[in-house]
C-alpha cells in the first residue's frame, strides 16, 4: 500500500512541475520592466536587441508597442508581431498592429510574380 501511495504522489509532483514550467514559459514578459536574461528568454529576442530595448527603456519607458517600433532599431511591425506572439508586451499590452502594408504586398506578390500572374489592373508590367 505504502508504494501505491508513493507512486501517486510522486505523479502529483511531476504534474504539478509541468504545469509550474508551463505557465512560467508562458508568462508574459514586459519591455518596460524585464531585465536583461528575461528579455532573452522571449523567443527572437537575443542578446543585442535585449540590450537596445534596455538602452531605450533608461531613456525613458515605453508608452506604448509604436513608442518601442520608433525607439528600438530592428523592431518594425512584423517583429513586433512576432516577439508579442512569443510574449513580449509594452505597459502589459500584446502587440495589435500586423506586418506594415509593404510586407504584406511583398508576401503576396512573391507568389503571384513566381506563378507568372499577369500584374494588378492599372499597373505596367516589368521589363
Amino acid at each position: 500500500m505504502n508504494r501505491a501511495i508513493a507512486r501517486a504522489l510522486r505523479g502529483a509532483v511531476a504534474c504539478a512541475l509541468v504545469a509550474w514550467s508551463v505557465a512560467a514559459a508562458a508568462a508574459p514578459v514586459d519591455a518596460n520592466t524585464a531585465t536583461q536574461a528575461q528579455l532573452e528568454a522571449v523567443g527572437g529576442v537575443g542578446p543585442s536587441l535585449a540590450e537596445k530595448i534596455l538602452a531605450q527603456r533608461r531613456a525613458r519607458p515605453f508608452a506604448d508597442w509604436q513608442d518601442l517600433i520608433d525607439r528600438v532599431d530592428g523592431i518594425g511591425r512584423g517583429n513586433a508581431a512576432k516577439l508579442s506572439s512569443e510574449g513580449l508586451t509594452v505597459g502589459g499590452v500584446p502587440y495589435r498592429g500586423g506586418p506594415s502594408p509593404a510586407q504584406q504586398r511583398g508576401a503576396s506578390a512573391a507568389p503571384a510574380a513566381a506563378a507568372g500572374a499577369a500584374p494588378p489592373a492599372g499597373t505596367t508590367p516589368a521589363k
